[in-house]
This record gives C-alpha cells, structure tokens and sequence, in this order.
C-alpha cells in the first residue's frame, strides 16, 4: 500500500464473489482507536445500515495481530501503539445494483465510499489516498470516477486522493468494460461512461444533448461566461433490462436507465424513455449546485450515523426538479408541447394524491426518512412529494415573479451569490426572494409550503398562455386507483375520497369480474380497467368482485355512466408568444 496518513487500498481479487476487500493503514492511530461505517448515503434519505454487508474484520501493527470488538451496530474499537502504523482489513459484500450502494461481479464493479470505507473515527479531516487495483483475470477492465488522480495506470486502475472523508466517499467508482466519450465546456472536462449498453447506442446523440443540458444548466448559474465550480465532471451512467434513477455527487453522478432508454441509431430518438433520460441528467447535473454546494445548514456537516432532518427539501429537489425539464426545453432538447405533456404529468401526480391535503411540503420534507423513502399502500393517502408538488412551487413562484418583471431564475442566483455557493435556511430563500421581487413573498411562502391548500398553477398558466381542455381520465383515475405494475388488476392503492374508496376496495385486492347480478357466475372477467368500457353496464350499479386474502368479496359501484363523469383537463397551447415570452 501506499503510505499517507491514512490510506485506502481497494482489492477484488475474486469478483465473483462479490466481494470487495478493502484495508485502511492509520499512520499516527490513537490508543483507543474507532472505525465506524455510515448508515446512509447524502442525497438518498434513508437509514440504511451499510454495516450489516461488513464481514472479516482484523487488526494488525505490524506482524503482531490485535484484537478488534463491535462495540456499537456500525462501531468497531481495537487497542493499538499510537507509535506504530495500524492497519485493519475486511470484505464487504457488494451485490446491489443501485446506485446507492455497491455491486461486483466479473462484467462490472460499482461502489459509492459510503458502502466501502470506514471512517477513522477522530482523523476524518485528514487528507487519504485510496489505491484501487484490479486483478489480472480483468486486464480488458477500465475504472472512471472523479476522484483526483495521483498515479493511475490509463485504465484508471491507481492511486486515488481526497482532502477528507468527505471528499472521498462524495466519489463513486464505476468498473468494467464501458463506452466513455468525453467534452469540453467552459474549460472543463465532461466525461460520460455508459454500461450495459448495446452495440445500437448512439453514443455521439447521448454525448451531444448532454452537453447541450449541461450548457444550459451552466448558463442559468454562471451567464455566458462564468466558470462553474468545479475542475472536472464524470457521468457514471448504467443500463439495465428495469430500472431508473440518479444520486449527486460534487463533481460527479451515479445514474441508472434502462437499455431502452438511450438513443439509437438509425431510429428516432425523442422516444418518453430517452427524455426520461436527459431529464435525469439535467436534474443530477443541478443538484452539483443545489444540494451539494448550496444545501440545507443541517447538512454543514454530514453526520452519517443517524437522520440529517430539514425541512427544505422541497426547495433542493422540488425546484431542481422544475428546472429539469425547463432547461431542457430552453437548450432545445424538448418542444413546447413536450415540455407541457411533462408538466401535465406532474400535475396529474400532485392533484392525483389526496395526502396533499393532510401533509405540507415542510412536513413532507422532514419525514423524507420515513414517510417517502419508506412508501407503503396508504402513502398517497398520508403525505405528498416534495419532487413533484415542490417542483409546483417553484413553477408559481416563476410564474408569479414574471407578471412582476422578474424571475425565478433571478432568486437562485441570488440566493447563490449570498450564500457563496454554501449552506442556507429557509430565512435565506425569504430573503433572497424579498430582495428580487421588492416585497415580501412569505404570504405566498406560508400557504404554498407550509399549508395544505390547492397551489394557483392553472390561473398563472392561464396568464402566461397555457390553457386547458377536457379530456377523458383513464379508468384508474376516475376510480382512485393504483394498480401494482405487471400484476394484472391486483391493486396496490386506493386514494381516499374517492369511488374505489367508497366502494370499500383496499390494497392487496385482486379485481376479477364486473356484473350486475349478485352471483359471480353471471358476472363478466375483467384483465385490464379498461374492459369496464366492454361489460359493465351503462346505466345500472355495478358490482365488482374481488379476491381478499383468498376469498370472494362483492363490493359496489354505481353506474358506468356514474363512474364516467369525472373529467380531467389537459394543458393546451393558447397564445404560443407568451408561452414563448416564459419558456425561453
């Protein structure tokens, strides 16, 4: 190993066990000395208990072996010569494919620090060097990761540093054998590895139009000219037959995407998946400057033993997630009426949870730990994302400040010069707002944050030329239903106040049949909601027949003709020179 003040060393010499072998020299340890494994990782807002994949632990000075005990779930405390080197050795099992966490196996390795490395309890401040290697049965591998490199091989197999704990496990890992492409913007290196994909990836498509969401990203916090804050930029983007997601790192992001979503050639690439894809990326690519550098003063700093509470996570996700599909339209990657579908999506999501009436964004935000992260059946009923109805907030605020002459885009940039780029509280967002706007905005603040009540977004889109038109909902919205995806018609929630509600459906439920008559004999078998249109009665009650736990239950309906009325309204494009006058 290489010998610093504390060192890291990375082994995998047998992947297909999934198991990662890592040791830690402590040059100057103390006599009671501690090491202790987070229990989450920032920007993924649950308990996660990264100990519990921890196995093999052993401590030695020299070649003198030293007992080591588990004195706390995530604390281990050896005895040792503070005026000798100690170093300690163990596995972790890596077998989740997430990017929260860490996966081996012999065609790709991925680890974030915070699932690898225990922190050397006293020393976290310090300086360390992680020096990864790769066995000789994986020559043909390569490693990406934003880490500063001291003395790497052009695999990328090497001798890593960071400036602290911190720092090191702010830097996920990505091995294997990978399409990487890279760009320069304002004088920076944007590098973007792909895994998992096929030989049909367009990979020149993918690297053109996330420059071009990371151009208009970093236009709308530096102008045309202004550098960003950071000195290099690595995507770590992986594919796989299910799956989406992304998590924010300082100068780097894990994203995952299903194969289906990344651009092909010879075939039209505006396809939901792939925009699913450049709103990921646009959204990871803000977070850089909101939350991880502009972020909550509970997080200054990171306790990674237990709960970091705030109560504005409405404004870190919701408003990043405004800003990800407005910059894509602004950078050209989606059209009007995209970008208004996406809206519309969002829209039906926060006005399709009937929590959004029990639960503000500020309780929304502070129970993230249980309430969100830990969704059950009855979640909809209980609370209401701080992603989507935050990224409402932010899209009145915009709306509201531009009847004014102003923007939002002026209060972020704001808030941003007067925190330095550093931590805030929601008296910052306040201020910030007063000072762009001239009065104060904490009227508006209070009833859309911390009240429950409707947000105005049709009125101020109807000002800003986006208007509505009825249109027919699917048969789960006019019912209040959520069904369990790839599971027929086994449903997995029913939203309060609602037909399904007071019909007496619960969760768990398997619909089997639609009839009028008491016996199932003489009802109709359902597949899809959508059979309702072909056997269920227009003018008579209805009576639906479910399964509970194994047993038949009748429950009732009124009439098709009933059940229809709802009717949903779509965003429409009415006077396209104010909408521009907004979008661009």
């Amino acid at each position: 190993m290489s010998h610093a003040g504390i060192a890291y060393q990375v082994r995998f010499p047998e992947p297909e066990r999934h198991v990662y072998e890592v040791t830690i020299r402590v040059d100057q340890p103390a006599p009671t000395q501690c090491f202790q494994m987070a229990s989450w990782i920032p920007g993924s807002y649950l308990i996660r208990e990264f100990a519990k994949q921890v196995h093999g632990v052993g401590a030695w000075q020299g070649q003198r072996k030293l007992a080591i005990d588990m004195v706390g779930k995530d604390l281990w405390q050896v005895q040792a010569d503070p005026q000798q080197p100690l170093e300690i050795r163990y596995r972790v099992m890596a077998h989740d494919d997430s990017v929260r966490t860490a996966w081996l196996d012999t065609r790709r390795g991925f680890f974030n620090g915070t699932s690898l490395f225990m922190r050397v309890v006293g020393q976290h401040d310090q300086a360390v060097t992680v020096d990864i290697q790769a066995p000789e049965s994986l020559a043909q591998w390569q490693l990406a990761t934003a880490l500063r490199a001291l003395k790497v091989k052009s695999s990328g197999f090497g001798l890593y540093t960071a400036s602290s704990f911190d720092e090191l496990v702010d830097h996920p890992v990505e091995m294997g054998r990978f399409w990487s492409g890279e760009f320069k913007l304002r004088g920076v290196v944007h590098r973007l590895v792909v895994s998992g994909a096929s030989a049909r990836m367009d990979g020149q498509r993918l690297l053109h139009d996330t420059q071009k969401a990371c151009e208009a990203v970093m236009s709308f916090w530096h102008g045309a000219r202004g550098r960003p804050p950071f000195d290099r930029y690595v995507f770590l983007l992986n594919t796989l037959p299910t799956g989406y997601g992304g998590l924010e790192h300082r100068n780097s992001t894990a994203l995952l995407a299903q194969h289906s979503d990344l651009p092909r050639r010879d075939s039209a690439n505006d396809h939901e998946g792939y925009l699913n894809l450049l709103g990921l990326i646009s959204h990871e690519y803000f977070h850089t400057w909101n939350v991880k550098r502009l972020k909550p003063a509970q997080f200054e700093p990171y306790d990674y033993q237990q709960e970091n509470l705030t109560q504005l996570l409405w404004f870190f996700e919701g408003f990043t997630s405004y800003y990800d599909d407005l910059l894509l339209r602004r950078a050209g990657l989606l059209s009007t009426a995209q970008y208004l579908a996406r809206l519309q999506k969002t829209l039906t999501q926060v006005t399709q949870t009937p929590g959004r009436k029990q639960h503000s964004l500020t309780q929304s935000s502070f129970e993230a730990w249980t309430k969100y992260y830990r969704a059950d059946s009855q979640s909809p009923n209980l609370t209401v994302s701080y992603y989507t109805k935050g990224s409402l907030v932010a899209l009145c605020w915009d709306l509201t400040l531009r009847l004014e002459g102003h923007c939002l885009d002026d209060v972020m940039r704001l808030l941003w010069r007067q925190t330095q780029g550093g931590p805030m509280t929601e008296a910052d967002w306040l201020q910030a707002l007063q000072s762009v706007r001239g009065r104060s905005g904490a009227r508006e603040h209070k009833a859309w944050v911390h009240g429950t009540h409707d947000l105005p977004v049709l009125d101020l889109l109807a000002q800003h030329g986006v208007g509505t038109k009825a249109h027919p909902l699917p048969w789960n919205q006019r019912l209040g239903l959520r069904l369990q995806s790839g599971s027929g018609l086994s449903i997995a929630q029913v939203l309060d106040g609602t037909w399904a509600a007071r019909a007496g459906f619960a969760p768990g439920d398997e619909w089997v049949a639609v009839g009028e008559g008491q016996e199932l004999h003489q009802a109709w078998r359902l597949l899809t909601l959508d059979d309702l249109d072909t056997y269920a009665a227009v003018d008579k009650p209805l009576k639906a027949w479910v399964f509970r736990r194994r047993q038949g239950l009748m429950l009732n309906l009124p009439s098709l003709r009933e059940l229809a009325k709802p009717s949903g309204e779509r965003l429409d494009i009415q006077d396209a020179a104010k909408i521009k006058r907004w979008l661009g």
